[in-house]
């Protein structure tokens, strides 16, 4: 593949992303892991509004579905040391330079969450990291996973009204990973922990259970579930172990995922992710933020039947990644934290 390289913004600690659809057209966000801004993007780069100045500490926003612009971040998250503040926030648009921040839920050491759809359902599935900690990287305290039915008008909440959640798992020890990944069209999410990945499926209605299904029985730090080779079943692209340096990709053979391929080198602090297609092929993309701080994409060749990497960019240090084609032309937008850099990259 064909790269152009394109930095469109200089964002300390740039982190979290996430695409918005506002005012009739498409966006994306990009905001700040430490005390920084979210910024508002359209889709060539150009950057078209400030939604906060501050306090950052963002993990993961995700659009409201249906509204025009309205999004739910996390605040407060600033380290897995520093985030017994974290919360799960609503935003929506006023004006230009003008949007309202309500708090839905105090959430300590939220990460990650999502709002998935099912039978004209909204529910929010939010991810804790940890539940608690006394001293840097404490780990004695592993995470949650929690849901709630999402209300569709979201106006009532705010700090002394907050949405109530429940627990769906606990024992979840570095709840890092988190990707959303449909199921026979129903939105399911892939949970990554050390004690394995889990693929969370919502209930048919509101009063019915959730189903939680074990993928995988290994420690993980995130991963995708995308047919890399073609055959019509999916595979696992594994990121390994927590904030680790190992990837691979899991194949399913007599009901459970086995190995088939591990990149030969160390990719020291793995951590952006992203799996779909690119340029016609699955592949899966992936970043690291130590060593050789590089953004790598996997394909599998058809031909000699092997996984195949090329090496998109270096010395970066990506923290994730976003995909969405633009004028039939695939785009990865990377927040490359380690330089405070983020970028875009066109590949043909």
């Amino acid at each position: 593949m064909k790269v152009t390289k394109k930095v469109i913004s200089n964002l300390t600690k740039c982190y979290a992303m996430s695409m918005l659809h506002y005012q009739g057209k498409d966006h994306f966000l990009v905001a700040a892991e430490k005390v920084d801004k979210c910024l508002l993007f359209d889709l060539d780069g150009n950057q078209e509004d400030v939604v906060w100045e501050q306090p950052g500490g963002v993990m993961t926003m995700v659009q409201v579905p249906g509204t025009d612009g309205q999004f739910l971040a996390t605040h407060k998250f600033y380290s897995p040391n520093d985030s017994k503040e974290a919360k799960i926030v609503i935003a929506t648009p006023k004006s230009k330079g003008d949007w309202e921040i309500r708090t839905l839920v105090d959430l300590p050491f939220v990460h990650r969450f999502d709002i998935l759809e099912r039978n004209g359902v909204k529910y929010l599935i939010a991810c804790a990291l940890k539940s608690d900690y006394e001293y840097k990287d404490d780990w004695r305290f592993p995470g949650k996973v929690f849901a709630a039915v999402l209300p569709e008008d979201l106006s009532a909440f705010n700090e002394d009204h907050q949405l109530e959640l429940h627990v769906l798992k606990d024992n979840m020890l570095k709840n890092h990973g988190y990707c959303r990944t449909d199921e026979n069209g129903v939105q399911t999410s892939l949970i990554s922990a050390d004690n394995g990945i889990f693929q969370f499926i919502p209930p048919e209605s509101p009063e019915g259970e959730w189903e939680i299904r074990e993928l995988l029985n290994e420690a993980a730090s995130d991963a995708v579930l995308v047919d890399f080779d073609g055959d019509g079943e999916r595979e696992l692209g594994v990121l390994s172990p927590f904030h680790g340096d190992k990837i691979s990709i899991w194949k399913k053979k007599d009901g459970a995922f086995e190995k088939v391929y591990e990149y030969e080198k160390d990719a020291e602090f793995v951590h952006a992710i992203y799996g779909g297609p690119l340029c016609g092929r699955q592949a899966f993309v992936v970043g690291h933020r130590k060593g050789p701080r590089e953004l790598l994409a996997f394909t599998y060749n058809q031909e000699t039947k092997s996984y195949e990497v090329q090496v998109l960019d270096t010395d970066c240090g990506p923290a994730n990644v976003l995909h969405f084609v633009k004028d039939g032309k695939d785009v990865i937008v990377s927040t490359n934290r380690e330089i405070d850099e983020v970028a875009m990259y066109t590949l043909e």
